[in-house]
């Protein structure tokens, strides 16, 4: 059985730097991960490039031979990437063993996690692969200022959740960027009393009964909890990532290993 990180989040959200930043880490402390870029429009990258969408098919390339925008270029490239799973990604996907451990950094474009398939269809084919998937919802603490932009960054996760139907951890991501964190710290992990009566009092009264009804939606899904990353520290990477692996099961399939000993030896 492989693993797989499925990187989503909006354009801008680190979603490439995190990729690198759990590269470096896993390297340090000697464990072996795969990046994967499938963002057709990308261009550096600071980690080993194990994948890369654009052999199949580049931005760059669409835009000049179609005459399509940047957007439009972008959504027939992952159009093209759907259209080819049983041959491109199936070829490549071969080339790893059952335990490799693959992360898959994905475009911004909010559609693509949304309402459109294309990465529905992705995820299970990598699930007809036998690979277990997570998916890793980025989003910029910077964002995160005030009640109204936390639950639009909860909507837009809790789209995501659906449409995809995958083990899901939520980021708040560029935490180091942060001046100051007691006001990030009041969403990681928030009571909805208290984010209802924030809601009402930023808006209107016609919108109570609404405001009520997304902190209830946020509540039963348990979206409102966000694990914050610190690139400085690698605590806060290690802890993530022990997030993501519990909840796609990676290690639990490990031979126990008992070190030998010598009785003569007590």
């Amino acid at each position: 059985m492989g693993y797989a990180q499925l990187v989503i989040g909006p354009a801008g959200s680190g979603k490439s730097t995190y990729c690198s930043s759990l590269y470096q880490h896993c390297e340090t402390v000697g464990r072996s991960i795969n990046i994967v870029n499938l963002d057709p429009a990308a261009e550096n990258f600071d980690y080993p490039v194990a994948m890369d969408i654009r052999e199949l098919i580049s931005l760059e390339d669409v835009m000049e031979e179609l005459g399509l925008g940047p957007n439009g270029g972008l959504m027939y490239c992952m159009e093209h990437l759907e259209e080819n799973l049983d041959d491109w990604l199936t070829e490549e996907l071969d080339n790893y063993l059952d335990d490799d451990y693959l992360v898959f950094d994905c475009p911004g474009q909010i559609e693509l996690f949304s309402h459109v398939p294309v990465l529905k269809n992705f995820v299970e084919h990598l699930r007809r692969k036998n690979f277990n998937v997570c998916a890793v919802y980025l989003l910029d603490s910077q964002f995160i200022t005030d009640v109204t932009k936390f639950i639009s960054g909860c909507m837009a996760s809790l789209s995501a959740m659906v449409q995809l139907e995958l083990p899901h951890v939520n980021i708040l991501s560029k935490m180091d960027l942060v001046t100051n964190k007691r006001d990030i710290e009041n969403y990681l992990d928030p009571e909805p009393r208290t984010l209802l009566a924030e809601l009402n009092q930023r808006m209107a009264p016609q919108f109570e009964k609404l405001n009520k009804s997304l902190i209830e939606l946020v509540d039963q899904y348990s979206m409102v909890s966000f694990l914050p990353l610190d690139l400085r520290k690698e605590s806060s990477i290690q802890y993530i990532l022990s997030q993501i692996d519990n909840s796609i099961q990676y290690g639990e399939d490990a031979d126990v290993k008992v070190k030998d000993f010598d009785p003569e030896d007590d």
